[in-house]
């Protein structure tokens, strides 16, 4: 089940929405090493973060798989947004310094072609930041927030998926350790059920976030990657190029 970008916007515009989005600032905040004049990409729903994380980088980009849909980044200065597809990244190899996944892994058609895309596009020294639901935690159950969608990841699952592709995981961290109600007393306690959720029940969060490096010492296959999507134009009329015949 993927999220729609109307869904994730609504969500990110309430009250939990932007306690959650807090609560995976602060986790990003813990593993996000500082690369000075980066070049930093935001995959998938990262809009709540790129201002904050993207302030002192060379460029900033926001791509939204065309499964989500888009939407205009940022609002008072010319567009940043590209719509595209996870597994073929409309950017040179080694173009980019760091690659941010929020909302974007757990929805892949193919995890593993959408890392190896990533190992492609970012630098030798490059980093991808990641962001999943937690297969153990509370939020992946409960549909009403976008991380009960898609599908949710283990720590030693992301690990070895992370190695397969050729990524060293180098710092790991947790989010959203208070439950997802949206009651008003409940959200009152969110500082304190967060903090205590770090010292007694991390393996419970509602997600994971890891920082992992490309790794060069490993070979890869370099026979070209037939694509695998089939386009249609979708403004061209159904049976007239029939009726020209």
């Amino acid at each position: 089940m993927n999220c729609d970008i109307v869904d994730l916007r609504s969500f990110y515009s309430t009250t939990l929405g932007g306690i959650a989005a807090q609560s995976i600032g602060m986790a990003l905040a813990s593993v996000w090493a500082n690369i000075p004049n980066e070049r930093l990409v935001g995959l998938g729903y990262t809009l709540p973060w790129l201002d904050r994380f993207g302030a002192d980088a060379e460029r900033v980009f926001a791509f939204m798989p065309a499964t989500q849909g888009a939407v205009n980044w940022p609002p008072s200065r010319p567009s940043s947004t590209v719509l595209v597809f996870d597994e073929e990244l409309p950017l040179a190899d080694s173009s980019i310094d760091r690659m941010l996944l929020v909302h974007s892994l757990e929805h892949a058609e193919n995890p593993r072609e959408t890392l190896k895309e990533i190992w492609r596009v970012l630098s030798p020294a490059g980093h991808v930041v990641i962001v999943v639901p937690n297969r153990r935690g509370v939020w992946a159950r409960f549909e009403h927030t976008p991380f009960g969608t898609g599908r949710p990841f283990s720590r030693s699952q992301l690990n070895e998926l992370l190695r397969d592709a050729n990524f060293t995981p180098a710092a790991w961290s947790e989010a959203l350790l208070f439950p997802p109600s949206q009651r008003h007393f409940m959200l009152r306690f969110h500082r304190l059920l967060e903090s205590s959720g770090r010292r007694f029940w991390p393996i419970f969060s509602g997600v994971v976030v890891v920082a992992a490096q490309k790794r060069l010492y490993q070979g890869v296959p370099v026979a070209a990657r037939a694509s695998r999507r089939v386009f249609v134009p979708v403004l061209t009329p159904q049976g007239a190029g029939r009726a020209l015949r």
